[in-house]
């Protein structure tokens, strides 16, 4: 008898202990029954009290293995999160840089901690319980849960990342031993599929088919993913590849409820669409589903291709006489009384239109500052809706920000005179100065930009569309500026390999900031 974690797993097992238990009373009581008929008297029947006693042996063998074998999958989970910990708390950031660690940590919380703590329930301990009732209202949800499975999703499209290759960890800058396994890859599937995402469906689930059949474990079953599967490639419209896959679920569950007349409508509607093309049946293709086998669907955003394209460096290259104008100075503000003695790094990023990047603006001490002020008050970031006016949060703003004001610190006050005096302008017509931190996946759409706190493994540009330019980040606080303001659009690319990345800016003072 074997006790799993996953889907199902507990209440089979409760059914068997139920079935064992009920069997240790029927026979306890079929013994009384047979003692008070003076069984003593017949050797005859008591031999058959011998084997009745072999068998509640038995059922009490089978009983201890099943209370034995939950034990020891608790042990494992307690050994496995006990290793996973130590590394993650080394370095937390480091750990969460990478987004499998950030997903399958909102997946551990949500959905296999929860588990684990029905499978304990089944034996009351009261000490796990009241841990779990301590600790729950910290936990991730259904919605985190999600929105990490879409932080994955868009890091894939953005950077151009096959399915197999992330579920391996395998994404570029990073090196780590972080991978999706059978169930996470299904579960990945089944969140776009539940969004009638039917492109990341198709990718995620033909994975997870692929290291099933590859022989890997899994609590989900091949009838399952193939099921979600066959469906999705039908609303990619591949007609061809669903019904072959809608005949491996048939060839594995005859009985299965949709798969025969999923497979009758395929065929009908396949053959409608031949006989109005005037077309012969082409089998389906052998080739696996991968990246670029469908056409990712369009969206309302028109620069998205060529925005991703300068996240992934793709963007224009430029040439060497262009790059020779560019410079690095001093700049003392016009000779501001606060640079004169220390003024700041000045660098050329760009020559049309003019973008600059200034260097150590802050020090580390002050960097720790802004964050330790800012993390309790972080809150999910807004935007402006344009038909009502109200402060909603949006797809396409993935990030917390929080807001500080000057009075607060020392160390924010110096930052806004430090601002004001490169800049030669006034915080007094500014909006506060903002720390907003981005989780895995974390973006921002073309908006305007900001300053660099912390560094990324990967990922994390500021790009212009308009004029095909990407900055790419860099810690010491550097503070971007560009000097066009027609031009002015920039997008955040998606920070993959990163959690707490925090920025700041002045609002409303520099059109050139945000």
């Amino acid at each position: 008898m074997v006790c799993t974690l996953g889907r199902g797993g507990r209440v089979t097992e409760q059914g068997r202990m139920s079935k064992l238990l009920l069997f240790v009373s029927s026979v306890l009581l079929c013994c009384c029954r047979t003692t008070r008929a003076e069984i003593f008297t017949s050797i005859g029947q008591m031999t058959d009290l011998i084997y009745t006693e072999k068998e509640l042996v038995q059922s009490l063998r089978e009983y201890i293995k099943a209370e034995e074998s939950k034990l020891a999958t608790v042990k494992s989970w307690a050994n496995k999160l006990d290793a996973l910990t130590r590394v993650s708390t080394a370095d937390p950031e480091g750990y969460l840089a990478h987004p499998v660690n950030a997903y399958k940590l909102m997946k551990r919380l949500n959905t296999e901690w929860s588990e684990l703590e029905s499978l304990v329930l089944q034996n009351p301990a009261d000490g796990f319980v009241s841990n779990m009732s301590v600790h729950r209202q910290y936990f991730p949800d259904e919605e985190d849960e999600t929105g990490a499975a879409k932080a994955l999703m868009r890091l894939q499209d953005t950077y151009q990342l096959d399915s197999e290759a992330f579920s391996k960890g395998k994404l570029p800058g990073v090196h780590s031993n972080a991978v999706l396994t059978v169930d996470d890859c299904f579960d990945m599937g089944k969140t776009a599929y539940n969004d009638a995402d039917y492109y990341h469906a198709v990718l995620w689930l033909q994975q997870a088919l692929k290291q099933l059949d590859d022989g890997e474990e899994a609590v989900v079953s091949k009838a399952d993913i193939l099921d979600y599967l066959s469906y999705s490639v039908y609303q990619m419209g591949d007609l061809p590849r669903a019904i072959e896959l809608t005949r491996r679920l048939v060839a594995i569950d005859p009985s299965h409820q949709r798969a025969g007349g999923n497979l009758r409508y395929f065929e009908q509607l396949l053959m409608k669409q031949l006989r109005e093309m005037n077309q012969d049946y082409q089998p389906p293709s052998e080739e696996p589903i991968q990246l670029g086998t469908y056409s990712r669907p369009k969206d309302h955003l028109p620069e998205r291709e060529s925005y991703e394209a300068l996240c992934r460096g793709e963007g224009i290259q430029m040439t060497e006489a262009r790059r020779s104008r560019l410079f690095c100075r001093y700049h003392d503000g016009k000779r501001n009384p606060h640079l004169l003695l220390k003024p700041v790094k000045e660098e050329d990023e760009w020559d049309s239109p003019h973008i600059v990047r200034y260097l150590d603006l802050l020090s580390d001490e002050e960097i720790e500052k802004i964050k330790e002020l800012a993390k309790p008050r972080l809150a999910r970031a807004t935007v402006r809706d344009p038909k009502t006016g109200v402060l909603t949060t949006a797809n396409y703003r993935v990030s917390k920000s929080a807001w500080l004001e000057g009075e607060e610190d020392p160390v924010i006050d110096r930052v806004n005179q430090r601002i004001e005096a490169i800049t030669g302008l006034t915080v007094e017509t500014a909006e506060l100065l903002q720390v907003a931190n981005y989780g895995v996946g974390g973006q921002y759409e073309p908006h305007f930009d900001f300053s660099r706190m912390s560094d990324v493994e990967a990922g994390g540009a500021t790009v212009f569309p308009d004029f095909g330019a990407a900055i790419w980040p860099r810690k010491v606080m550097t503070f971007l500026c560009f000097f066009d303001c027609e031009r002015a659009c920039v997008k955040t690319c998606i920070i993959p390999f990163v959690f707490l990345f925090y920025t700041t800016a002045i609002l409303g003072l520099l059109v050139f900031t945000l």
